[in-house]
């Protein structure tokens, strides 16, 4: 039947009106998608600041990475709905505070697949030899070594008492010129040298390192003992418990007598309190960043130090200032209590004036604990008597023959083979092994994340470019896939290094040499650093970048210096690599000369 005019108009109002309110309500709604649609990426809403074309021409610079064109606008127009959310975690709305306890959901293991991990055994066999008579002069039992001091402690020859008073007079007396020490323990150390002979007197004695001296690098956490870090953003922190390494040394029974200086976070030898100096030489820095450890050793301030290494602390400043410095395997001794700066890299490890004395603090501090997710069950085999003979030892002929490599260097490799030992010629890849560090950039502006944003760098004393508040900065424009490539290579790196090791016990290398410093680091192989005789510098050294406006100082005539050799040894066969060490410093003779003054 033909409708009307009136009735059409009614028809056609309603019928607009209800696709007007059908528009309405799909527009003011979001679709909802079919059952069993998976979400898109990329289809959730913009957010972050706008960004252009020319962002993605200027940060492809940084990373070294070029876009076309074409490509810089499709990444401009989608970046604020694909990417800008990932870094919701710390910008916001939702962000989540990480604390500064908490590791990384992964961890690097250096042993391989196949790989045997170390000695079988547990076995410590130290030396019995007589300590001699004990000396009339204060300093020269200063000088003793721990394996001296503990015959004459437990034999009441020496009580931890004097010994104590000892060395916080020598500290008292020669901090001033060093700058090694940041807080003196001064009343523990006497409380803990009391106790220790009341034991001792009781017959209670607990091993090598009951009522010996040590010091900690400021970076081990002290119950109720201000541990800065060596920063000023930390000076006035003081912590609740001590670090695991802390309580094993003093369930030892030894006697801390001072928290010693680092490089501010674990860089050089720069902290809030000025450089830390080198008894041998004092117109130059010790060397970082176990800069406390390194002179209080070699001036005889303490009789051992605990320090750490990430990328050369106890390496480099062990050889500097004349004094032997054990690098453990990565993994071997618990860092629970200890300051972070890289989860995959930091070491703890003991610094003193003999091999051996690098041994017994290790005995008394390896073993894991359930907090650091890193730390392993190991086993330590030594023998102080055993036999180096046939011992293959692996050099490269290329760097003996050039910087930074001495006469000390080549001369070692020929006392290795007067004791028995038989140089191997090896050879490594050339590859790019300052590429790892991408990993310790990274890791380390992740530990200290909270400080880069709170503007607490700004407070560090050093803030030159080779600074960690540069470098913390910049590491935020670090590649994440370049990351992953680098965890890659490491990989490949630790197989060379198992390779190399199926043809060598032990390496003997230039201390310093940036390559076996660096892949051995990330590799977590152990070192052991020790002085091996004497050169001449004309110039002081640093660790820091050259800066024209502050020349170094020079000497005319140079100025004689002691100078290390570097063993490297298969993961977990620290014993082997001290096995090695000791009949190396007994043919090079020269351990007991002190710095002159001191």
């Amino acid at each position: 039947m033909p409708k009307s005019r009136r009735d059409f108009l009614t028809q056609t109002s309603l019928g607009l009106l209800a696709a007007a309110t059908a528009f309405r309500s799909t527009a003011q709604q979001p679709e909802t998608p079919p059952a069993g649609e998976p979400p898109a990426f990329g289809a959730g809403p913009a957010i972050g600041p706008e960004v252009s074309p020319v962002t993605f021409a200027e940060a492809g610079k940084l990373v070294q990475f070029s876009l076309t064109p074409h490509e810089r606008e499709i990444a401009a127009g989608s970046w604020r709905r694909t990417m800008a959310a990932l870094y919701e975690r710390r910008a916001g709305p939702r962000k989540v505070a990480i604390e500064t306890t908490l590791a990384p959901a992964t961890r690097w293991n250096p042993v391989l697949p196949g790989v045997p991990e170390g000695p079988q055994q547990n076995r410590f066999i130290r030396s019995q030899e007589d300590p001699g008579p004990l000396p009339a002069r204060d300093e020269d039992i200063a000088f003793a070594s721990v394996a001296q001091l503990s015959r004459w402690i437990e034999r009441g020859q020496l009580t931890s008492g004097r010994l104590t008073r000892i060395y916080l007079k020598r500290i008292e007396t020669f901090d001033p010129k060093l700058r090694c020490v940041i807080t003196l323990t001064r009343d523990l150390a006497l409380a803990q040298a009391k106790k220790v002979d009341e034991e001792i007197a009781a017959g209670h004695y607990r091993g090598p390192l009951h009522g010996i001296p040590w010091g900690a690098k400021d970076l081990l956490d002290t119950a109720r003992i201000p541990t800065t870090y060596g920063a000023e953003p930390y000076r006035n922190r003081v912590p609740a418990e001590d670090a695991v390494v802390v309580k094993r040394l003093h369930e030892g029974g030894a006697v801390l007598v001072a928290k010693l200086s680092l490089g501010a976070l674990a860089l050089n030898d720069v902290w809030f309190g000025g450089q830390t100096m080198n008894p041998w030489l004092l117109e130059e820095g010790s060397s970082g960043s176990s800069a406390g450890p390194g002179a209080a050793t070699a001036a005889g301030l303490v009789a051992f130090a605990i320090g750490s290494e990430t990328g050369g602390s106890i390496v480099s400043p062990s050889m500097r200032c004349g004094i032997t410095g054990l690098r453990p395997t990565y993994g071997r001794v618990a860092r629970t209590g200890a300051m972070t700066l890289c989860w995959s890299l930091d070491k703890l490890g003991p610094m003193a004036r003999t091999v051996e004395d690098t041994m017994l603090v290790l005995q008394a501090i390896t073993g894991p604990d359930a907090s650091d997710i890193a730390s392993v069950p190991s086993k330590l085999d030594f023998n102080v008597g055993a036999s180096v003979r046939g011992l293959r030892v692996g050099y490269l002929p290329k760097w003996m023959n050039e910087s930074p490599a001495t006469n000390v260097d080549r001369a070692a490799l020929v006392t290795a083979a007067k004791v028995g030992m038989v140089p191997v010629e090896v050879s490594i890849p050339d590859w790019p092994y300052d590429s790892l560090d991408l990993i310790l950039f990274a890791e380390a502006a992740a530990a200290f994340e909270e400080l880069t944003f709170s503007g607490g760098l700004n407070e560090l004393k050093a803030q030159v470019p080779d600074a960690w508040p540069n470098l913390f900065r910049q590491a935020r424009f670090l590649s994440a896939v370049d990351f992953v490539q680098a965890d890659r290579l490491r990989r490949k790196v630790a197989e060379e290094m198992a390779r190399l090791f199926s043809n060598v016990d032990l390496l003997l290398v230039p201390s310093l040499r940036d390559e076996m410093l660096t892949l051995t680091n990330f590799t977590g192989h152990p070192s052991l650093t020790l002085r091996a005789g004497f050169v001449e510098v004309a110039k002081a050294r640093s660790d820091w970048a050259p800066d024209p406006n502050h020349p170094l100082p020079t000497f005319s005539p140079p100025r004689r210096v002691p100078h290390g050799i570097t063993l490297i040894g298969r993961l977990f066969d620290e014993g082997t690599l001290c096995e090695a060490g000791i009949a190396l410093e007994r043919a090079f003779a020269v351990a007991s000369e002190r710095p002159p003054g001191f």
